[in-house]
């Protein structure tokens, strides 16, 4: 799995303002308490899931796998440096929630039903898991050509996953977040160095500049767009 250093980084994702917007639309999902069981398979930094914590006032920490060990990382959450299909596999613990946020494309096809089907064992009873990606179908991220391409091309595979994972399981509630940001040329540009999206990871220096002066050519000092999210909810 290619790995994700800058995603949640100095990001509109990584954001109060952000992450208040998507743990409210989670909360408008599920009915979780003080002692819910929270994981967060990708989590990042764990911001989201420490400010689910605080907002429900967990009495179990929330638990995160990611391949990346951040040194600012949440030290309010149980970090675990792991692949998920190894930790579901190994853990006793069960879940109320499961959360795999903008994660799910970086794996295989075959890896991914895998995933699914374990998670699915080791839910509690009422526990779903909550999968999202960018919306395939509404994207606005703010792109150069190259990019763009490269992004469509990405969402296209992204498409067929979602509709794979309907195929595959029975019951799966469609819902749909839309996160309106406002954010300065200078500071995207910025993201755009340090390939803060999967679909730069591959880019070298040459394409990241010609990039980033398209960018300057092509968006105001400040861009403004919605970032919009699909989510698959499956039952227990």
């Amino acid at each position: 799995m290619p790995s994700l250093k800058n995603w949640d980084n100095q990001t509109w994702l990584s954001s109060r303002e952000y992450i208040q917007s998507f743990n409210n639309f989670v909360l408008k999902q599920f009915k979780l308490n003080k002692n819910s069981k929270i994981l967060d398979i990708g989590c990042g930094r764990g911001k989201i899931i420490e400010n689910l914590s605080y907002k429900l006032k967990l009495i179990n920490k929330p638990v995160g796998l990611d391949i990346e060990n951040h040194k600012d990382r949440s030290k309010k959450i149980i970090f675990k440096k792991s692949d998920a299909i190894t930790y579901i596999y190994k853990t006793n613990v069960t879940f109320d929630l499961i959360l795999i946020k903008q994660t799910i494309h970086l794996l295989q096809t075959t890896q991914i039903i895998k995933l699914l089907s374990v998670c699915k064992n080791k839910l509690n009873p009422g526990g779903k898991i909550m999968i999202s990606s960018i919306d395939q179908d509404n994207n606005e991220i703010p792109t150069f050509s190259t990019m763009d391409k490269k992004l469509k091309k990405s969402l296209k595979r992204d498409k067929k996953i979602f509709n794979l994972i309907v195929k595959a399981f029975k019951n799966i509630i469609v819902k749909n977040f839309v996160f309106r940001v406002k954010i300065l040329r200078k500071e995207y540009v910025k993201m755009i160095k340090k390939r803060y999206i999967s679909t730069l990871l591959t880019f070298n220096d040459k394409q990241i500049l010609d990039g980033i002066n398209e960018i300057n050519l092509k968006y105001k000092k400040e861009i403004r767009f919605k970032d919009r999210l699909i989510c698959l909810i499956l039952n227990r």
